[in-house]
């Protein structure tokens, strides 16, 4: 019988079989390779970890599903970096799991968010974002800056970073409690917000 186009497409396990086998060689041609690239393994200069406050507001971010309307991707166009400053490099991001690239933009792009504006600006935002922005839709979560955290939560998620290599001691593990102490869940999440893109800035 003779393999020809017509006979594999009228043949639909088999059509699907090499769609799946083309798609599989295509993106692991693509997708290998960056394991293996230092500009997407290694950190750029002057990264660190997420102090522990950061880090408690990432995750109050991600709970709160700020990442569902706002990317932290900037690409290399030009009306998009010179409305938002460098684009976005995998070396800022080594530290993040998972990382928060993506491409929704109902609300503005966060990735070079850091010190843009101030935490009173950001506090008055996160409470009643409309105050500042008339035409916004982001709802308010007032409730953040009433609810204190819980210092001790920080130690179980520094741990499990540091065993998959991000680079906490034990001594910066231990000491973390003392970094929330007194802190509301407001505080972490400007501390995150504030923190955004500032690496990139400082190289430029």
């Amino acid at each position: 019988m003779k393999f020809s186009h017509a006979w594999i497409e009228k043949n639909p396990w088999l059509l699907i079989g090499l769609v799946l086998l083309v798609i599989s060689v295509g993106g692991l041609v693509e997708i290998v390779p960056l394991f293996f690239q230092k500009s997407t393994t290694e950190p750029v200069a002057g990264l660190k970890p997420y102090s522990p406050l950061r880090l408690t507001g990432r995750d109050i971010y991600l709970r709160e599903g700020c990442y569902n309307c706002h990317s932290q991707m900037i690409r290399p166009f030009r009306a998009e970096t010179e409305r938002y400053g460098h684009y976005s490099v995998a070396g800022e991001f080594v530290y993040d799991h998972p990382f928060q690239w993506g491409s929704k933009r109902t609300g503005p792009d966060l990735a070079r968010v850091g010190t843009r504006y101030s935490d009173d600006w950001h506090r008055s935002h996160l409470d009643n974002p409309r105050d500042l922005v008339p035409e916004s839709n982001m709802p308010g979560y007032p409730w953040l800056a009433k609810t204190r955290l819980v210092e001790q939560d920080i130690i179980p998620k520094m741990r499990a970073l540091q065993r998959i290599n991000v680079p906490y001691t034990d001594e910066e593990i231990a000491k973390a409690p003392a970094d929330l102490a007194g802190k509301t869940e407001q505080d972490a999440l400007i501390a995150y917000l504030q923190g955004l893109g500032i690496q990139i800035k400082a190289r430029n």
